[in-house]
């Protein structure tokens, strides 16, 4: 009786499970032209205009045309000042300082998000900081509490060379940022404004969380450790890039709890888009209400296709849109 009562559920809750992480349907795939150091690390639609940074490129921008069939980059010089101290150790420093001239870049952009006044924040991995780029006027490093890196690596976040700070989103209003930390352990934390500081009113760190994940099979990989490469903001939930697993998740703003997920690996993961990499490639997420962008960070790979240029895909969005099954 007991052995037929389990198989009675294992077969009701097959149905549930595999429409757990149901799939994205891939529209469009737009490579782009005319980023200096390629490695297309982040987006953000700012005001209409769809803008990248290059995790190879420390002294410019570069703004996209999603309307145009050729994505050509258009470059934009910024002036970056010093970098403050944000409380990284040492050695962590020092090991981004020895690879940057190899990397191209020292500051390592690794996502770009803006408020609805026009600016631009972008988040430098290297140096775990946030640099303001206002409409009008020069750029600057935000004065961010010493306290958002000592939470962090006290939750074990932060503490390997090239595994920081690997995503930021910013609230309309412009007074809370997020942060996602990369793997090793990954995390969100979350920073406000009060004045001139950003700080960690009631603690930054939102979760923390460590532990391998087995990639698509398409990738024929060793499991990994798991990872966020980009955040999105979009009807009051943030949205998470999950770059081993190909798929992105919704996730309340308090706590970084997962609501639901969805799958890209089916269009991403076919024959001709595949690298030589047994890594996810996808960095860059913009969420809106037909879909999403997801930006495609190949590094020095080639498509089995041939392709070499960074890609932007464009996927509609799930079925009952993003707030589906609340």
């Amino acid at each position: 009786m007991r052995s037929a009562v389990l198989a009675l559920l294992c077969v009701s809750a097959a149905p549930v499970l595999a429409d757990s992480v149901p799939e994205l349907a891939l529209q469009s795939e737009h490579p782009v032209t005319g980023m200096r150091g390629g490695n297309l690390s982040g987006l953000a639609m700012c005001q209409g205009e769809m803008w990248a940074v290059s995790d190879r490129d420390d002294d410019q921008l570069y703004r996209l045309d999603p309307r145009a069939a050729q994505w050509q980059a258009e470059t934009v010089t910024i002036e970056v000042p010093s970098v403050p101290e944000s409380g990284l150790p040492w050695g962590v420093r020092m090991m981004g300082k020895a690879i940057s001239p190899l990397r191209g870049g020292d500051l390592d952009y690794e996502g770009i998000t803006c408020d609805d006044a026009g600016n631009r924040y972008v988040v430098s991995e290297t140096h775990a900081a946030v640099l303001l780029i206002p409409p009008i006027g020069a750029p600057s490093w935000l004065k961010i509490d010493p306290a958002l890196v000592r939470q962090a690596r006290a939750s074990g976040m932060l503490l390997h060379f090239n595994a920081l700070f690997e995503g930021i989103v910013v609230n309309p209003q412009g007074n809370q940022i997020w942060l996602a930390a990369e793997r090793e352990r990954r995390g969100l934390l979350t920073i406000r404004k009060k004045q001139s500081v950003w700080d960690c009113k009631s603690g930054c760190v939102l979760m923390s969380e460590g532990g391998l994940e087995q990639p698509p099979p398409q990738l024929k990989a060793k499991a990994q450790h798991k990872d966020f490469s980009d955040l999105a903001l979009f009807e009051g939930k943030l949205f998470t890039l999950e770059r081993m697993a190909y798929r992105i998740c919704r996730r309340t703003l308090d706590t970084g709890e997962v609501e639901r997920c969805w799958s890209f690996a089916n269009d991403a993961l076919t024959q001709e888009r595949l690298y030589k990499s047994p890594y996810g490639n996808a960095e860059a997420l913009i969420i809106d209400a037909k879909g999403a962008w997801v930006g495609v960070d190949n590094g020095s790979h080639v498509r089995a296709d041939g392709e070499k240029r960074p890609i932007v895909w464009r996927f509609a969005a799930p079925q009952g849109g993003w707030s589906a099954h609340l």
